[in-house]
């Protein structure tokens, strides 16, 4: 009997203590305890995803130069500019323990702007070579850079829009007080900026050199 009853008792506790733990539990829920680490969780999965475009555009590079080395030799320079810029943009790397970072992040961008440009560079040069932009593997290789060029611009939209959302769960209520308290040591991750370049439409001539004239 004794036995039983300390049985019964000791449910009863339990059964109490669920009682209790289950609305504090919903109730924190509310509070939006879990909302920091959940969107911190999906800038950090977005982050992932900017790399891999990046990752993509970095191995497409190498067959780029190997394509135009053998119809424009000349372009000797450039075609090394291409590949010291491709080395620098895949030496810096920023994972989600330095994302925080805010001095590493801008190393980042700025690798991979630098590769932006010379590509550019790279891209507007060949159109001096008709055989080169007929050529079938230079024209697949061009549309694939060309579509993941688009995905970076989409991917780091989307990495903006929830840094942006993790920022703010970081300095709004209810978000500043978890902030203060549970993830003192959460930071706040910094976002892509256009370059200054990226204001304005470049402007590319092809025309040819003027003529000089005998004087």
């Amino acid at each position: 009997m004794v036995t039983g009853a300390l049985a019964l008792k000791t449910s009863a506790s339990r059964a109490w203590r669920l009682a209790l733990v289950a609305p504090l539990a919903l109730a924190l829920a509310g509070c939006g305890v879990n909302t920091i680490p959940t969107d911190e969780g999906k800038a950090q999965a977005a982050w992932a995803d900017v790399q891999a475009q990046y990752q993509r555009r970095a191995d497409l590079v190498p067959y780029l130069v190997a394509t135009v080395q053998g119809y424009a030799q000349q372009e000797k320079s450039v075609l090394v500019q291409v590949t010291q810029a491709r080395a620098q943009a895949t030496h810096v790397s920023v994972d989600a323990s330095t994302l925080t970072d805010p001095a590493k992040f801008q190393a980042y961008q700025d690798a991979q702007n630098q590769l932006s440009g010379v590509l550019g560079h790279l891209l507007s040069i060949t159109e001096n070579y008709p055989d080169l932009k007929s050529n079938e593997n230079f024209m697949a290789l061009q549309s694939q850079l060309e579509g993941t060029e688009n995905r970076i611009a989409i991917s780091r939209r989307d990495y903006n829009e929830a840094v942006r959302v993790y920022n703010t769960d970081l300095h709004t209520f209810p978000g500043v007080i978890w902030a203060g308290t549970l993830y003192k040591s959460e930071k706040p991750m910094p976002l892509f900026a256009a370059t200054a370049t990226a204001q304005a439409a470049p402007t590319v001539s092809f025309a040819p050199p003027p003529t000089p004239t005998n004087q």
